[in-house]
């Protein structure tokens, strides 16, 4: 396998390390990063499934909070490590080579101000194809975790009223609302991602804060990612369109 440098697009000259032949951090991640709305007394971000690692490093130009990244693949992991040596953010960003469902292992309960995901998209069962890529398959199919999982490790870790940010593919949205109101957690915010609107939605953005009140759901204006060039602080522009 062969690592490579990459510029992580325009943001403040990151950069950050992919395999040539292994699955790659995408748009859905860098949406996620933007979506996440920071508030000054915010100590601790956790970011699950956190792949090479696009997420916390965005989050790093937006906050001095305290961010870390759980990645199940050791291969996955190690770009991840390099990226955050490379951009000398090691004080502030901490990569961990273990499933999320550990995360009560290194981060107290109800500590964590805000947790991040971009999962796995599909599900695994008997008609599942698989892609033979081992690494390729856990990125895309809940092998190592699930819809569950996220909730249940979110749940423990998050302050009380305390946000989880998911991208999650649409045809799932039913069954990700089902979840998260079973373990307690108020939809807040939903954003729909299309790649032109003459199309379906190719992704949702989902918001939802730990025991928040019900009644007050707010669906922002939609996104269509062919009319931006760039998607650092997308949501602020698409706010003052």
């Amino acid at each position: 396998m062969t690592s490579v440098r990459n510029d992580l697009f325009d943001y403040n000259g990151l950069k950050i390390y992919q395999y040539t032949d292994k699955f790659k951090f995408s748009l859905d991640s860098i949406l996620l990063a933007e979506f996440v709305e920071i508030k000054q007394n915010m100590n601790t971000i956790v970011d699950f499934c956190t792949g090479n690692a696009p997420v916390p490093l965005i989050l790093s130009t937006k906050t001095k909070a305290h961010l870390y990244g759980f990645e199940i693949q050791p291969i996955i992991y190690k770009l991840a490590k390099m990226s955050v040596l490379e951009n000398r953010l090691e004080d502030q960003i901490h990569i961990l080579n273990e499933n999320m469902t550990d995360a009560l292992e290194y981060l107290l309960p109800e500590s964590v101000d805000a947790v991040t995901c971009n999962p796995p998209y599909f599900k695994k069962n008997d008609t599942s194809l698989l892609n033979e890529d081992q690494e390729k398959a856990i990125a895309r199919h809940e092998i190592t975790m699930s819809l569950e999982d996220i909730m249940i490790s979110a749940k423990y870790i998050l302050k009380n009223k305390a946000p989880l940010y998911l991208v999650h593919r649409c045809d799932r949205l039913e069954e990700i609302l089902l979840c998260l109101e079973k373990y307690h957690f108020r939809v807040k915010k939903m954003q729909f991602i299309y790649a032109g609107f003459h199309k379906d939605a190719i992704m949702v953005l989902i918001k939802a804060t730990k025991n928040g009140a019900s009644g007050s759901l707010k669906v922002s204006p939609p996104i269509d990612v062919l009319a931006y060039k760039s998607y650092k602080g997308i949501f602020e522009k698409r706010n003052k369109e």
